[in-house]
């Protein structure tokens, strides 16, 4: 298997070579050449290893029609060390629930960080320390966070032989119980950079530093950001799940409604579907920070500056540059590099905006990709989040909840998955305003608030945070 840059580089690699690379040399996101299929028998196939020998089984059949260039012999063992009972609580690993009527759960957030990051940077870990070890090399991994892929790759990373983790965040910007998941741990291969400004100007950061050839060369960067192909693959495994736990019959459809930032876990949604998952529609919830709702509805895509990216109760979807947008795109458009480097490369970055309004590939996000797309407020989130303990007795998280709003306006015939986001107790904070209690606490984070900060805060300046990396690095 052959991966592309989305903005026609020439040369195509392989899994484990884009696996420590991050984005391609001309800025663009990795994708497979083309998208296995998944025919009728295959997928009754997938049925069966689940049923019979669960979820790890079910990663390793989904991931080695992408990957290659690792022995299956040890790819299976990765995948087996990965997603077991003790790191996710369940056998199930992702169970889904019912919530009302045609309405479910799939449940994302039973890993070491209580959020969904956890299933692909479990993973992603267990990859680097592997292909690593087997080059003999070390990886300096520098990473964007709006909330949680920070902790869940810090979580993943700690103490992993050969590998350093450079973690930016937006300074204030995430949850008192985010931040502690972060900022308290001490390993010493684990680096916290709080950023004065929003999660834009962080990604923007790490792009900059993945441009820098030369840079990223001399001090071996990676990334963990699902600009990442192996971070986005290991998410396109519970679509497969979460679709065969809930149907009995390989005719039956189903669709998922995803809350939406950066584009990369409905991407994986995308990726599903792409390979022949029985997927109806792809839903898009956003907040008030709605770019992609924007697009979906008016094929404008325009990103917003800080000042017009809003601090809101669901922090991980306050984003207005969605990285993973990108690869949707250029399937969009007929795979088209020339075009897709055209709209990001220059649209948005110089002029924040590209408008496919008038092209006639847009009507082909609704009827040829299934997509739409919703949003949700402050005032929605606490409505759901009560409505939801209230009636069904269960608590669910401010990004769950802006999922579960937008998902019940775009119901049909077949089920209707929500993805979960994360545990309610990392927002602990508007689930007491909608509830007038606390959110369930695991004994494990009892007092996590008030343990010791191992944080640099600094301005929003790329050569400030490569200077940083440099020094680490000499030590």
């Amino acid at each position: 298997m052959l991966y592309l840059s989305t903005r026609g580089h020439a040369e195509q690699k392989r899994f484990c070579d884009i696996l420590l690379e991050g984005l391609a040399p001309d800025g663009g996101l990795y994708l497979p050449v083309e998208y296995p299929q998944i025919d009728e028998a295959k997928l009754a196939q997938l049925r069966t290893t689940l049923a019979s020998q669960g979820y790890a089984a079910l990663a390793f059949e989904i991931l080695s029609l992408y990957i290659d260039d690792i022995p299956a012999a040890d790819l299976k063992a990765i995948c087996a060390k990965t997603y077991t009972r003790e790191v996710f609580g369940t056998d199930a690993i992702v169970p889904v629930r019912q919530l009302d009527g045609n309405l479910l759960i799939e449940a994302l957030s039973n890993g070491p960080t209580l959020a969904f990051k956890d299933m692909a940077m479990q993973l992603l870990g267990n990859l680097f320390e592997y292909e690593l070890a087997r080059r003999g090399e070390e990886l300096n991994i520098l990473g964007a966070t709006s909330g949680d892929t920070g902790s869940a790759a810090e979580y993943a990373m700690r103490g992993k032989k050969g590998v350093r983790v450079f973690m930016t965040s937006p300074h204030g910007r995430m949850s008192p119980f985010q931040q502690a998941q972060m900022f308290s741990l001490q390993d010493e291969n684990i680096h916290n950079i709080a950023i004065e400004g929003v999660f834009d100007d962080c990604q923007d950061i790490v792009k900059a530093v993945s441009n820098d050839h030369a840079f990223k060369a001399r001090y071996k960067i990676g990334t963990v950001n699902s600009i990442n192909w192996a971070r986005l693959l290991a998410q396109v495994v519970y679509y497969f799940a979460g679709y065969l736990q809930t149907t009995k019959s390989n005719a039956e459809k189903v669709s998922f409604t995803v809350p939406s930032g950066n584009f990369g876990n409905i991407c994986a949604g995308h990726v599903a579907r792409q390979m022949g998952l029985p997927i109806a529609k792809l839903v898009v919830a956003t907040n008030e920070n709605d770019v992609l709702d924007e697009f979906f509805r008016t094929g404008i895509y325009q990103v917003r500056g800080a000042a017009n990216t809003y601090e809101t109760s669901s922090p991980s979807m306050d984003i207005s540059k969605a990285s993973n947008f990108e690869r949707f795109v250029f399937d969009l458009v007929g795979r088209d590099g020339a075009r897709t480097r055209q709209w990001f490369a220059e649209g948005v970055a110089k002029q924040g905006k590209f408008d496919l309004s008038g092209d006639p590939a847009f009507k082909d996000a609704a009827v040829k990709y299934g997509f739409e797309s919703g949003k949700s407020t402050h005032a929605d989130r606490l409505a759901t989040i009560k409505d939801t303990f209230e009636r069904f007795g269960q608590m669910i998280d401010t990004h769950t909840a802006d999922g579960v709003k937008v998902a019940r306006e775009h119901l049909g015939a077949e089920p209707m998955i929500v993805l979960e986001t994360a545990l309610p107790i990392k927002f602990a904070a508007t689930i007491e305003e909608a509830l007038h209690r606390q959110p369930d606490r695991p004994a494990k984070f009892n007092g996590i608030e008030d343990l010791p900060k191992r944080v640099v805060v600094m301005a929003a300046d790329v050569e400030k945070v490569k200077a940083l990396v440099a020094e680490t690095c000499k030590v």
